[in-house]
């Protein structure tokens, strides 16, 4: 059995306004996604690593990530779709897995994932086919219609905040995607597509810190907590 890393790098990072794509912004130095593949290629149950990148930035994803930095579990880099789903199905038929592979899928702009989460999430979704990372919710969250007029106040303890990486096992995972994209069914993560088909995905409690950088904001809070964690 392989553990196949999967990140998804192919977002255009439109909200971050920085001319160039997020994932190539530096943190600490280096471009967020060379932190994010590192974690993956450090860790000794990853077997292989596929990056998922917009077609035409796969050479310098190539040069600027995989060279320069000696990923040497990196196998290939995949051409992304028009969306995050389409990127994670592309990935999924060009990764050349087998049924009982276990494939962890982590966002490219998540760089802070505590390493010592990685094995338990392997090892749930070894015994159960799927597990995920996420962390409860702090705020309280309102349910609201078109209108902006708030409907419902549900009981936050039974809310979580879903996060990457995600882990199942590749039958599961790719069935799940192949019906998604077969019905026309679009999914806030992967996990979801999962869910839909009535099987069982398995939560394990994550860190806060593990946030995706999607906003300048977000670029600065990674910042201070890398510092932090360093200093």
């Amino acid at each position: 059995m392989k553990v196949i890393a999967l990140i998804p790098a192919a977002g255009a990072g439109r909200r971050m306004a920085s001319g160039c794509n997020k994932q190539y912004l530096l943190l600490a130095g280096r471009p967020i996604l060379a932190h994010s593949v590192s974690l993956f290629e450090n860790h000794p149950l990853i077997d292989w690593i596929f990056i998922i990148s917009p077609r035409e930035e796969i050479a310098f994803c190539r040069t600027e990530i995989v060279l320069k930095n000696r990923f040497a579990k990196v196998r290939e880099i995949i051409p992304g779709g028009v969306e995050r789903q389409d990127s994670v199905r592309n990935g999924l038929m060009g990764c050349g897995a087998a049924e009982d592979d276990l494939v962890l899928i982590h966002d490219g702009v998540r760089p802070l994932l505590p390493p010592h989460l990685i094995e338990p999430l392997l090892g749930r979704a070894s015994e159960k086919g799927a597990s995920v990372v996420g962390v409860p919710v702090k705020d309280t969250i309102k349910e609201v219609d078109a209108n902006l007029r708030v409907t419902g106040t549900p009981d936050r303890d039974r809310y979580w905040q879903a996060q990457t990486p995600q882990v199942f096992r590749y039958g599961l995972i790719r069935e799940a995607h192949d019906r998604a994209f077969r019905e026309g069914f679009r999914g806030t993560d992967d996990a979801s597509l999962v869910e839909r088909m009535g099987m069982p995905v398995e939560m394990i409690r994550g860190s806060y810190r593990n946030i995706k950088i999607t906003t300048p904001e977000d670029l600065t809070v990674a910042r201070a907590f890398w510092e932090e964690d360093r200093g």
